[in-house]
């Protein structure tokens, strides 16, 4: 069996045990002092890699300045440029960038021409150094792949198969795949398929993983937690990115437990499991206990957990407690007792305050037991990656949103002051008239 080593700037992904976090600016990358800050900031709190939009030719000529200021202060950490819907940008970006991400859905329109211009990505990458993430996103595989495979677990990891076989084609291994979605059962099941694909191909590539869009608090830390140890606790997995709606500085401590938990790739074995947890934070609590629990109950090995914890000495208490298992069990779902949330963490493509709106969402939709609602920053991760979702609020561009129902927009450029009524308004509307009922009702 070949395992692959991929090199991102001075940082190497794909060593047995050892497990690179990163995280994405949430700043506008033609914002050169902005980006440049936050990418200081996010390094000196931990981030091994850091991702940025890059959007656009103006977005590339901006980030190549943002290296060049980081290195001036000796700050050599490596830069991901995350394009979608061009690959003219892509290969620009691949001059600049010590990663350059894709999304297999959006790369071009037919698959011809997405094969003759990944090779020639390919060809520049290989001049230049630089590596390839090859992103699937569950909901935003393209209609090609779609039509294809399915919008399907199956079908994400036979789309990342098929561009892993082009890269080998074209004689390139430098690639890292990631398969994600906001379900982390859809998410694990995507990952496992192809780790299984790559074991019989002979050749592991670096994965990283990730749950996408896992919201903000509480619940976004015990998604993410117990996605990533599902994977994790069987060595799958070499990079992880936790994605919350908040400061992107946020994600790294959460990150950090989950990665240093997993050093060496421990096999879990549920004799061993801890009835009590011993913590210096409720986060620390949390984040550990959704590693332990969160993979037996996603497989259904368990069906419930009791267990105490103590923080600094001081018991949890049984509310909190209650609301940890609560959330933990819906994270794993097997157990709705609240609205489901999908939040992407926000970028330089997001026009509006996603994180304050986000909460009011949450709010004011508090009582929806068993809908699935999102929120989302713009049309890249708007439409396609909310799939799991019953209703969606959009950003579409500078004070405007959309509404949706399920995939379908039933309002649009609605006015950002009163999108969350009109979210309200048919959610409601829809109820009284049972046209669309939640899945998770």
């Amino acid at each position: 069996m070949r395992k692959v080593v991929v090199k991102v700037g001075n940082v190497e992904i794909g060593h047995d045990g050892e497990i690179i976090i990163q995280t994405m600016c949430n700043t506008p990358t033609a914002d050169i002092e902005a980006t440049y800050k936050q990418c200081k900031s996010l390094y000196s709190k931990g981030a091994q890699i850091i991702r940025v939009t890059t959007q656009g030719p103006k977005e590339v000529k901006s980030l190549q300045q943002i290296k060049d200021m980081l290195l001036k202060d000796g700050i050599s950490v490596p830069l991901v440029a995350d394009v979608h819907f061009s690959y003219n940008v892509a290969h620009l970006a691949a001059k600049v960038a010590h990663k350059v991400r894709i999304n297999p859905g959006n790369f071009a329109k037919d698959h011809k021409t997405a094969r003759k211009e990944f090779s020639n990505l390919v060809t520049i990458c290989k001049e230049h150094g630089t590596s390839i993430r090859i992103g699937v996103n569950h909901g935003s595989l393209g209609e090609h792949n779609t039509q294809k495979y399915g919008n399907t677990p199956e079908g994400m990891a036979e789309v990342a198969f098929e561009w892993i076989k082009m890269a080998q084609e074209f004689d390139f291994d430098q690639i890292i795949i990631s398969l994600k979605a906001s379900n982390p059962l859809v998410m694990t099941k995507a990952y496992r398929i192809l780790y299984d694909k790559m074991l019989d191909d002979g050749i592991l590539y670096p994965l990283h993983l990730g749950v996408t869009e896992a919201g903000n608090g509480e619940e976004g830390r015990i998604k993410s937690a117990l996605g990533l140890a599902t994977l994790l606790k069987d060595g799958i997995g070499s990079t992880i990115r936790v994605s919350l709606t908040e400061p992107p500085e946020n994600e790294l401590p959460v990150a950090r437990i989950i990665a240093d938990y997993f050093s060496g790739n421990p096999k879990m074995v549920k004799s061993n499991l801890p009835k009590d947890y011993f913590c210096n934070s409720y986060q620390e609590f949390i984040i550990k206990a959704a590693c332990d629990y969160g993979p037996l109950l996603l497989d259904k090995e368990l069906d419930d957990i009791s267990i105490k914890a103590y923080i600094n000495g001081a018991e949890v208490g049984k509310e909190q407690m209650e609301r940890f298992v609560d959330n933990l069990m819906q994270g794993a779902r097997r157990r709705f007792t609240k609205p489901e949330y999908i939040a992407c963490p926000g970028c330089g493509r997001t026009l509006y305050n996603l994180e304050e709106v986000f909460k009011q969402v949450k709010e004011r939709t508090s009582h929806l037991v068993g809908y699935n609602i999102a929120v989302m920053g713009c049309i890249v991760n708007g439409p396609g990656e909310m799939a799991d979702a019953d209703y969606g609020y959009v950003g579409e561009g500078k004070g405007k949103v959309s509404i949706y129902r399920g995939k379908t927009p039933v309002y649009r450029s609605v006015p950002q002051d009163e999108a969350i009524d009109k979210l309200l308004e048919l959610i409601e509307q829809d109820a009284r008239n049972r046209v669309f009922l939640p899945r998770n009702g």
